[in-house]
């Protein structure tokens, strides 16, 4: 046995010793590199020409399986960094390079976004670069045994040695990590996509440059993007008509750089007016809003471009099949830089699907129908003659440090000539339109000390829009105009009492001018409607913090001083609370309350009238035929979120007073009537969100009870026109390497609607004309609402500096008919028709950007 182990041992000695011995004799002896080219020079018959300085302290073992020179010479270059050149059969160089080309890229720790502005050192000397808008540098000629030395503001500074980013190939990339640094608990909740953000004080944020991809949108289209949210949704499938927890589109207030925005859409509502990539930061507030918001009783929706000047030019530009546009910010000196955007339509000269399918939604999406329901069967000939465009700019101007200045400007414009011939009468019918908007503002940011600084903005908006209808072979002609002229001061203060607390304080002046004016030929009629409101606010918000976030409280009030030249005066007090506290570990609680007023509002004309939805006209608040809105709204809400999963509850009552059916879009026996009533709602709003490294998904559903009140109408209480009672949204996103998908899916209960009373009682002949009898307003409901989306983005890189993006995106893709909008009207042969309107049908759109 003791033999065995023995043998056993001296069999492992042994074999390690074979093993050093192959290893030996694998290799020749360490010998200086100049006397073995000497003996290569024998051993080939060659001749090397070097310098004995560059090769002197090298020692070199070449392995025994290299037996050819060129194997031998590639060897010494790999191993030594020498440069051999063959200048004939028989003469060959051998040199040192010290001096090297070296690149790299810069990206944060999770390679998803590259570092712009970091600063990358050649340590022992003066020379640095800052890293390009795709983190890139470069250096020439410096040693190879030089480090550089990486730093960015908020991460890990970091050495790299050149040689071994050479080793690594061309232009390698370099992490960089996060620098942490113990901070009192922040929340904010991610969730759909990427730049969505939900807020402590439960606003959304939308932040445009780092905007991933949503269902149907291969842009980040900013009013199509707000109604991926619960509780946000658009009746009839426009940016011009969002309706937020039941409210009607002109209850939202939309700023532009602080500028109240009186119109928001081109193609008549299908297109959002405001460039995406000019605007940096969104933010959307559906209750709790903050003091220094007045007006508008349903939300606030904050536009801002970027708010400091641009270090380096940058820009971009692309098209899609109905406009195309570009934009670029750029530094004039270190104080001073530029911003703007320009988009135009091509739809007056090219006529691709996705025009098409916007034409048809716009304005041939009718069909019509008598009383028997048998179809119309009329022959239309239709012509269009459409464009818009918009340009916004701002300026950025640093006086110093601690005091800047911000001016802005905007101007969106749409016109239209469309013209219908009804071949079966031999009538045509010509409308006109032109719609413009113009605003300018100007800031003033201040901090006068480390705790106290200031806000001033002040802007003038003008929004004009001039309507043309010509009837019956142009027998009867209707013009009508209106016209939105605002001046508005503002200024905000701030001061930090601590740690904990911080105190606004603000005034704020503003003084609306509206003008209507109607003008008809046949019977002679004409109309100019004039007035103004002016509004004196001030205001105080209190914010607190705890240590560690478990409490975070804003409480506030706003006073209204509101005067209608000639006809009221009004002071209102609107109260304002945001609350939110920890719970437990990954869940909190929110409870918010405001009150709110406005007084402006839009009326709605008869369907014929006007073009989609710009048959709205904007009118002032006169204490008479139309009070002055005032809502109230209360809700509670639970957050919980781990390992990024995300669920979010709110339960919300919203009481809305002052609204006239006038304002809301009747078409029913009470279309005319002007009464003054109320609406509340009821709602409750759910979003699960589970999000991984390279996907989203989510569904939300939102429930609302919305029921009018007018006191003068049978039966005083009835369904809102936008009584929508359960909203369904299930979408999901995708991103492989540089390829973004998404699909999503939207369900709804269909809206209320008023119906004829059936048979002969429809229709009143003891009126000339007849008119229509009417069941129980909002007593029917439309067919339920399903569209189906889904878009891809793919990003590549046309050249070092400039990125590319390619997209598609299909709008209803199983091409469901969706009945929007359905009414009756008598013709000239005193029949009842039901016109319905219909949905989008599947509209594909491709997009090609470039940006540098």
């Amino acid at each position: 046995m003791l033999r065995t182990q023995k043998n056993k041992h001296l069999g492992l000695v042994l074999g390690f010793m074979l093993f050093l011995l192959s290893n030996v004799y694998a290799q020749e002896e360490q010998q200086s590199l100049i006397s073995y080219i000497k003996k290569l020079e024998n051993h080939f018959d060659v001749k090397f020409s070097y310098i004995d300085d560059d090769l002197k302290d090298i020692d070199i073992a070449i392995p025994k399986n290299l037996s050819t020179l060129e194997s031998i010479l590639q060897y010494i270059e790999d191993t030594f960094h020498i440069e051999t050149e063959k200048l004939n059969d028989r003469y060959y160089t051998l040199s040192t390079n010290n001096q090297v080309n070296v690149c790299g890229v810069v990206l944060d720790n999770f390679a998803d976004n590259t570092v712009m502005g970091a600063t990358v050192e050649l340590l022992g000397t003066d020379n640095a670069k800052i890293t390009d808008n795709n983190g890139a540098f470069s250096f020439d000629n410096v040693p190879r045994n030089a480090s550089l030395q990486i730093r960015y503001l908020g991460y890990v500074t970091k050495y790299v040695k050149v040689e071994s980013l050479l080793e690594q190939g061309e232009c390698p990339k370099i992490l960089l990590a996060p620098y942490y640094e113990q901070l009192d608990e922040v929340f904010v909740y991610k969730y759909l996509t990427s730049g969505i953000i939900k807020e402590t004080d439960a606003s959304i944020t939308l932040n445009t440059a780092e905007f991933g991809i949503l269902p149907g949108l291969i842009e980040p289209d900013i009013l199509q993007t707000v109604q991926a949210l619960p509780g946000i949704k658009s009746i009839d499938e426009t940016v011009s008509d969002i309706n937020v927890r039941g409210g009607t589109n002109d209850q939202n207030l939309i700023l532009w750089n602080g500028i109240k925005m009186y119109q928001s859409g081109h193609f008549f509502g299908l297109i959002s007016a405001f460039n995406p990539y000019q605007t940096d930061k969104v933010t959307i507030y559906k209750n709790g809003t903050p003091a220094n918001f007045g007006d508008g009783v349903s939300s606030v929706i904050q536009m801002e471009t970027g708010n400091s000047i641009p270090e380096n030019f940058k820009g971009g530009g692309g098209f899609n099949l109905i406009s195309g546009d570009i934009y670029a910010e750029a530094p004039i000196t270190n104080k001073l830089g530029i911003q703007f955007s320009a988009r135009r339509s091509a739809t007056d000269f090219l006529r691709t699907p996705t025009y098409k399918q916007f034409i048809n939604r716009a304005f041939q999406d009718s069909e019509i129908r008598l009383q028997n329901n048998s179809t119309v069967d009329d022959e239309f000939i239709r012509d269009e003659d459409f464009f818009f465009y918009d340009f916004s700019g701002k300026i950025l101007y640093d006086l110093n440090d601690n005091h800047k200045i911000r001016l802005s400007a905007i101007h969106i414009k749409n016109n239209l000539k469309f013209e219908e011939t009804n071949v079966s009468a031999d009538e045509t019918n010509i409308s006109l339109l032109k719609q413009n908007n113009i605003s300018i503002g100007g800031q003033l940011q201040s901090n006068w000390t480390d705790r106290f600084s200031t806000h001033l903005n002040m802007y003038y908006s003008k929004y004009n829009l001039d309507a043309q209808n010509v009837y019956d072979n142009q027998v009867q002609q209707l013009f009508q105009n209106n016209q939105v002229i605002e001046n508005a001061l503002k200024l905000n203060t701030n001061f930090i009492i601590n740690d904990a607390f911080n105190w606004n304080n603000g005034y704020q002046y503003i003084e609306t001018g509206i003008v209507n004016a109607t003008i008809i030929n046949q019977p002679s009629f004409e109309s100019e409607l004039k007035g103004v409101i002016r509004t004196h606010a001030p205001y105080s918000q209190l914010n607190y913090n705890s240590p560690g976030n478990k409490f975070i409280g804003k409480i506030g009030a706003r006073f209204n001083l509101i005067e209608n030249l000639g006809t009221f005066k009004k002071f209102l007090i609107e109260p304002r609370i945001n609350l939110n506290f920890k719970l437990a570990n990954y869940l909190r609680a929110e409870l918010l309350g405001e009150f709110k007023s406005q007084t402006t509002n839009q009326v709605i004309d008869l369907e014929q009238n006007f073009l989609g939805i710009e048959k709205r006209r904007w009118i002032l608040s006169n204490d008479n035929t139309l009070p002055v809105t005032k809502s109230k709204q209360g809700s509670v809400g639970i957050n919980y979120e781990k390992n990024n999963f995300y669920v979010g509850i709110e339960g919300f009552y919203k009481n809305v007073d002052g609204i006239s059916t006038s304002t809301q879009g009747f078409q029913n026996q009470y279309q005319f009537s002007g009464e003054i009533g109320s609406y509340d709602v009821k709602g409750l709003e759910l979003l699960i969100n589970k999000k991984g490294d390279n996907y989203s998904t989510w569904l939300s559903y939102a429930y609302n009870k919305n029921d009018y009140t007018f006191d003068s109408i049978v039966p005083q209480s009835f369904p809102n026109n936008l009584d929508i009672r359960h909203t369904i949204t299930f979408a999901s996103t995708y991103t492989y390497k540089d390829l973004k998908l998404s699909i999503g899916l939207n369900y709804r209960t269909g809206k209320p609607f008023t119906e004829p009373v059936p048979g002969d009682d429809g229709l009143d002949d003891n009126f000339t004309p007849p008119r229509i009898n009417f069941q129980a307003p909002n007593s029917s409901r439309l067919p339920e609402y399903f569209r189906a989306d889904a878009s891809a983005i793919y990003n590549f890189q046309i050249g070092r500096t400039i990125r590319a993006n390619a997209g598609l995106s299909i709008l209803n893709f199983t091409d469901r008919k969706n009945t929007l909008n359905k009414y009756y009207r008598v013709n000239q042969d005193d029949e009842i028709e039901t016109v319905e309107n219909f949905s989008l049908g599947i509209t594909p759109n491709v997009s090609f950007r470039v940006s540098f």
